[in-house]
This record gives C-alpha cells, sequence and structure tokens, in this order.
C-alpha cells in the first residue's frame, strides 16, 4: 500500500512553559515532551515541584528554571539561561498567573492592590516574558507563542473584574502580537473555562461539576484538554495565528 506523502509535523526542538508545577502547565510539558521536545519549565517559588515534573517527563534535556513572571531581572536571567544552553526557543506557552477571588459587585473589596496585582501576573507578565524572549524565538523554527487566558474574558463572569479585565488584555495582546510577531512567530491564546486545578482558592471540583451539567457538553475540563489545545496551536495550526481557542465545554455560546 502506498503512503500518501503527508508532511511531519513540525514538532518544537526546545520550549518554555511558564508556570509549569501548575496543573495545565504541568500538563503541556507532559504533552510537549511526549513528542520529543526538550521543555524548560518556568517556575517562581516551587522549586522542587518544578524539578520533580521535570524529572517525569519522558525523553531528556528538561530544565526546572526560575522565572518570576513580574521581576525583570529573573526574565533577564532566564533568557540568558536558555540562550547559552539551548541557543533558540520553537515555542512559549504562558501558563503563570494567579487570581484572587473578589465577588463582582464587591468593588470596594476590589482594592487597588489586587486590582494591580492580577494585571501584573495575568498580562502584564506574559508580555515582559514575550518581549524578553523574541530574539529566541526568531531563531526557532516555525516558532508559536500560546498564552493562556480565560473564557471570563469573554462572558464577563470570573474570579474577579480584575481577572477577566486582564485575560481581555491578553486576548488583545494575541491579535495585536501575530501582526507585529508575523512571519517568524504565531501568536495564540487558548482560552479555558473552569479547569479541574486548585488554581481558584476555595473552587471545589463540585462546584465544577455542577456548572459543567448545565454546559452543551456536560464535562469538566481537566488540564490535558487545555494542554492538548496548547499543542494543536503549536504544530498543527501552522497557518493560523492571532486566534483565541476556546476550551470551555460551549460555555461561551
Amino acid at each position: 500500500m502506498t503512503g500518501i506523502g503527508i508532511p511531519a509535523l513540525p514538532v518544537p526542538n526546545v520550549a518554555l512553559v511558564t508556570g509549569a508545577s501548575g496543573g495545565i502547565g504541568r500538563a503541556t510539558a507532559a504533552r510537549l515532551a511526549a513528542l520529543g521536545t526538550a521543555v524548560i519549565l518556568g517556575y517562581n517559588s516551587r522549586r522542587a515541584e518544578a524539578e520533580e515534573v521535570a524529572g517525569g517527563l519522558e525523553g531528556s534535556g528538561h530544565l526546572a528554571l526560575r522565572l518570576a513572571i513580574d521581576d525583570p531581572a529573573s526574565i533577564a536571567e532566564a533568557v540568558a539561561t536558555v540562550e547559552r544552553r539551548f541557543g533558540r526557543l520553537d515555542a512559549l506557552v504562558n501558563s503563570g498567573g494567579a487570581t484572587t477571588p473578589v465577588p463582582a459587585g464587591d468593588l470596594a473589596g476590589l482594592t487597588d492592590e489586587i486590582f494591580d496585582r492580577t494585571v501584573a501576573l495575568n498580562l502584564r507578565g506574559p508580555f515582559a516574558v514575550i518581549r524578553a524572549f523574541r530574539p529566541l524565538l526568531e531563531s526557532g523554527e516555525g516558532a508559536a507563542i500560546v498564552s493562556i487566558s480565560s473564557i471570563a474574558a469573554r462572558t464577563g463572569l470570573g474570579s474577579s473584574l480584575a481577572y477577566l479585565a486582564a485575560k481581555a488584555g491578553l486576548d488583545a495582546l494575541t491579535l495585536a502580537l501575530a501582526k507585529v510577531l508575523a512571519p517568524r512567530i504565531r501568536v495564540f491564546s487558548v482560552s479555558p473555562a473552569g479547569v479541574d486545578t486548585g488554581f481558584v482558592p476555595g473552587r471545589t471540583r463540585e462546584q465544577l461539576r455542577q456548572t459543567a451539567e448545565r454546559l452543551p457538553l456536560a464535562h469538566v475540563t481537566t488540564p490535558d484538554d487545555v494542554a492538548r489545545a496548547v499543542v494543536a496551536c503549536i504544530i498543527h495550526l501552522t497557518s493560523s495565528t492571532g486566534i483565541v481557542v476556546p476550551v470551555d465545554e460551549g460555555r461561551h455560546l
């Protein structure tokens, strides 16, 4: 039987995942490593967890690397380390971030400190990482950036007004950077709804299950569901850029 000549998938040689010790970051690192990618696992303070993840990945060449996305010096040091060790970067996954839950109607409770911190971690931080790693990405092959956003940016419902505003900004940044960084780098947002992780303090799996029952696909989104979408952007969507990919069980409908 004759083959039909399907081209090989453009698997990245080197990928950086920020927030790699968290649920989505960890799942994404595992998916990329299984494809043969050397994965750099960026972490802020959870060094032991990041090293544990790195040690459990398939393949070789993985590196747990401190990269505090709100600290310019840390980002610069990370860039220098990646350049020295790998000399290139083929994919960047911005999975780092945090949120402080504040009810939408509690405007007084959403203090300037909470608002600024939320925006710093979920919008300014990813941009700072993209800005710093741009030269290495431009040295890569078929380079792609994927930022983990949130369907809250579209629905206006989220852990706080600051969080959904920051994620809406991240989606807008994705669109703008897709134009700025073309043709060398493709840029995406992956936009999940409630994911079965401990990301939102105080949110239980039972709450996620009850919400999922009202969604079209009636399924609790897992970290691996999001990771597969990230990998699809990097590897399969080679003629796409500047798009937001919902991974939300149809919540946006």
